[in-house]
């Protein structure tokens, strides 16, 4: 089976969605469906954000009350990467054989329990375990909230909407940041904290039952009435299962990892796994350190120069929804990348001058790298066929974590060993490897079709 009608790429045959017109697919209406899928996963990547800037935000305590060795810091503050990773490849491979919408229900059954039980969890080994489970089931979103939020959302806004799952997310990041230094803290309000995850976690979970499989997925699988059903009852579409049937020639099984790599996929494949991982690795390398970074930095006021980097983060995302929706993803997504690349590498270069001049770089990369961010849950659907998406999806997510930490274990130990300038110099190079894998490889898909199917 070959792959064809890949999003941005011209190769093979493919069929648009529904057999629409592209000028129909824009007249799709916005409906509260749409919002409540929206809500949802916005709640979903508040989950993520806040679950994973927690433990940042609790590490200096816990660093005391546990004794934490430098190694085990390095693993708690990437546990939960390390369980995304495993999640994302994992389940996303499960979410194109037997569906989204099941693992988009339960996966958060998973996280509310293991979230609740961060409290009693006193020893570094059973924090730990608990945040791989978290991980874990926060991986399966990955995979499948973008995913079917692209499948189910009118085309026009699929951008600003799969582009605003960041901002959510860097609000969860941000709110738990900001918990962190300005409440009391002691061992048992770390613990607290941490727990405090399960209640977005639960509300997420209760406002997901109802919520169908996505007609896309239903039509790839070749079961036509069923899609034609939800497009008319959720989405207000007229369809019916002849117009449903006309996506593919047959009934296709779901596809294996392998296919990722075919002809005709491959390039999107590696542009994304590398495009993806260069920009998380330093993100969540600096904003788990924070802190410590700051304090490498020796700034007088840290608690304020932490604040300021946080509202840039929230500010940076917000105004971050614009261009992705209007520029293009390879333009925003290489000029994203040339100024993050100059950022670090001025960081790098400004090492030795006084900390109050480093937080120059260091607000505009924090400013851009939120903006830029937004493009990392709009490109990666865009990249695979219906088929291969949660597949796709799930293996791009699985390898930016496998980055993110190793980030995150390696700069506690760099900022020990090489100091603040050659730890942001390395952080630099990533940068400049995604930028140059962007020029090179990055398509152009805002305006595909993601109810695109595989035909022979």
């Amino acid at each position: 089976m070959a792959v064809a009608g890949t999003a941005g790429d011209t190769t093979g045959t493919r069929t648009a969605g529904a057999g629409a017109p592209d000028d129909a697919a824009a007249r799709e209406p916005l409906t509260g469906f749409h919002l409540r899928v929206t809500a949802t996963t916005f709640g979903a990547n508040f989950s993520d954000g806040y679950a994973l800037g927690i433990i940042g935000a609790v590490l200096p305590v816990l660093n005391t009350s546990m004794r934490l060795s430098g190694v085990w810091q390095g693993l708690l503050g990437a546990s939960a990467l390390i369980g995304l990773l495993v999640g994302s490849i994992l389940l996303g491979r499960v979410a194109d054989a037997i569906g989204r919408q099941k693992l988009y229900l339960y996966n958060f059954i998973l996280i509310t329990i293991a979230s609740a039980a961060q409290f009693w969890a006193h020893s570094a080994p059973l924090l730990f375990i608990l945040r791989l489970v978290i991980g874990f089931g926060l991986g399966a979103d990955y995979a499948v909230g973008p995913t079917l939020l692209s499948e189910f959302a009118p085309r026009r806004l699929r951008g600003v909407l799969l582009g605003s799952l960041t901002v959510l997310w860097t609000v969860g990041y941000v709110l738990a940041n900001v918990l962190g230094t300005y409440l009391p803290m002691t061992d048992t309000a770390a613990h607290w904290l941490l727990a405090s995850g399960a209640l977005p976690a639960l509300l997420v979970l209760l406002l997901r039952i109802g919520i169908p499989e996505s007609p896309s997925w239903l039509a790839s699988r070749g079961r036509f009435e069923e899609a034609a059903r939800i497009r008319r009852d959720f989405l207000r579409q007229e369809a019916t299962a002849e117009t449903e049937s006309a996506q593919a020639t047959e009934a296709l099984p779901a596809a294996g990892y392998r296919e990722l790599f075919a002809r005709g996929q491959a390039r999107n494949t590696w542009f994304g796994v590398v495009f993806y991982s260069a920009q998380v690795l330093p993100y969540f390398a600096i904003y788990t350190f924070m802190a410590q970074i700051l304090g490498t930095l020796h700034i007088s006021d840290a608690d304020t120069q932490n604040l300021v980097l946080n509202l840039a983060l929230l500010l940076g995302g917000v105004i971050g929804l614009w261009p992705v929706q209007r520029m293009g993803r390879r333009p925003f997504t290489i000029g994203t990348f040339v100024v993050l690349t100059v950022c670090l590498a001025l960081m790098a270069a400004l090492s030795g001058t006084s900390g109050l001049l480093l937080m120059v770089p260091f607000i505009v990369y924090t400013f851009v790298m939120a903006g830029a961010s937004n493009i990392t849950q709009v490109y990666p659907p865009e990249l695979f066929p219906t088929p291969l998406r949660g597949s796709g999806v799930g293996f791009l997510n699985g390898t930016s974590r496998i980055a993110s930490a190793v980030g995150t274990f390696l700069l506690p130990i760099s900022l020990d060993s090489l100091g603040i300038g050659w730890s942001m110099a390395w952080m630099a190079l990533v940068l400049l490897l995604g930028t140059v894998v962007s020029v090179l490889w990055a398509p152009e898909t805002r305006d595909s079709s993601t109810t695109e199917v595989w035909v022979h």
